[in-house]
C-alpha cells in the first residue's frame, strides 16, 4: 500500500509566462510536497529556469494562481555565482550571512566537506568547491522547500556522485522538499521520487518509470536516452512520495577535485 500524500508545500495552477511576446511556458500545473525530491528534465529552451524562477518569486507569472503553504521557507543553488575579485569575501563570511545555530552550522560544513575551505575568497574557489559551499549556506537557511538549478556543474564523477548522494538525505535529515533541475537521467531514476518533463508546458510527470515510457519524453529524449535501472529493496520510489531509508548520511569528500 502506497503511504498518503505528504502536506502540499507549493501549488502553481495554470501557470502562463509571456517574454517580449515569447510564450515561455503555458499552462504549467506544478506541486510539491513535504519531503519529496522532485527533478524537472526537458530540452534547452524548455523554460526550466523559467518555472524555477517562477517558483522563487523571481518573474511574475503572466497569467495563472501560486498557492504556497504558511511561513515556507525556499533557499536556492544557482547554477553560477562569480562574485567579484574586488570583494573580499571568504567563505566564512558567506555563511556568516544565514542565521542557525552553532550545533546545526557544525554539522552542515562538515557534512559538505567545506571545513578546509573556510578562511579561502569565494572568488578563488574551484567551481565544485563552490558549488558545496553554496549549498551549505543554502541549508544554513534552514529550508522547507532546497530549490537545485542545474548544481553539478563543475564536479568531476566522484564528487558529483558523493553530491547526488548527500541531496537524496536531506528530506529525511533535514525535514526539506527538494527541487532539482538535471540533465542526468540516471540520478532522475535513482535519487527522485517524481519526474516533471517541461518543453514550455508539462509534457508528462510520474515516476521515473512511467516517465520513461510516455512518448513525449521519447519524443524529445529518443528511444535510446533510458535510464539507468537503480531499486531499493527498503523504499519506494512511486508516483506518491515517501520517505526513504538510505543509510548513514553520505559525507562529500573533502579532497575530491571539482
Amino acid at each position: 500500500m502506497q503511504p498518503s500524500l505528504a502536506p502540499e508545500l507549493i501549488a502553481l495552477n495554470n501557470i502562463h509566462v509571456h517574454l517580449d511576446e515569447r510564450h515561455i511556458l503555458t499552462g504549467v500545473d506544478f506541486s510539491l510536497h513535504k519531503n519529496e525530491i522532485v527533478t524537472l528534465i526537458g530540452p534547452n529552451g524548455a523554460g526550466k529556469s523559467t518555472l524555477i524562477k517562477v517558483l522563487l518569486g523571481i518573474v511574475e507569472p503572466s497569467q495563472g494562481h501560486i498557492q504556497k503553504s504558511s511561513g515556507l521557507k525556499l533557499s536556492y543553488v544557482p547554477q553560477k555565482f562569480n562574485p567579484s575579485l574586488s570583494m573580499p569575501l571568504r567563505v566564512k563570511d558567506l555563511l556568516g550571512l544565514e542565521k542557525c545555530t552553532a550545533t546545526v552550522k557544525q554539522q552542515i560544513i562538515d557534512e559538505t566537506g567545506i571545513y578546509k575551505l573556510l578562511n579561502a575568497k569565494v572568488q578563488l574557489l574551484s567551481g565544485g568547491e563552490r558549488q558545496r559551499v553554496l549549498l551549505a549556506r543554502a541549508l544554513l537557511r534552514q529550508p522547507n522547500v532546497l530549490v537545485l538549478d542545474e548544481p553539478m556543474q563543475g564536479l568531476d564523477i566522484q564528487s558529483e556522485a558523493e553530491l547526488y548522494a548527500y541531496v537524496r538525505t536531506l528530506p529525511e535529515r533535514y525535514g526539506c522538499a527538494v527541487i532539482m533541475v538535471s540533465h542526468d537521467l540516471q540520478w532522475v531514476m535513482q535519487g527522485t521520487h517524481r519526474v516533471i518533463c517541461l518543453n514550455k508546458h508539462v509534457c508528462c510527470s510520474g515516476s521515473p518509470e512511467n516517465v520513461q515510457k510516455h512518448p513525449e519524453y521519447l519524443a524529445i529524449f529518443g528511444t535510446q536516452r533510458t535510464f539507468y535501472q537503480h531499486h531499493h529493496d527498503h523504499c519506494a520510489h512511486g508516483d506518491t512520495p515517501t520517505t526513504c531509508q538510505h543509510g548513514s548520511t553520505p559525507h562529500i569528500h573533502p579532497e575530491a577535485e571539482v
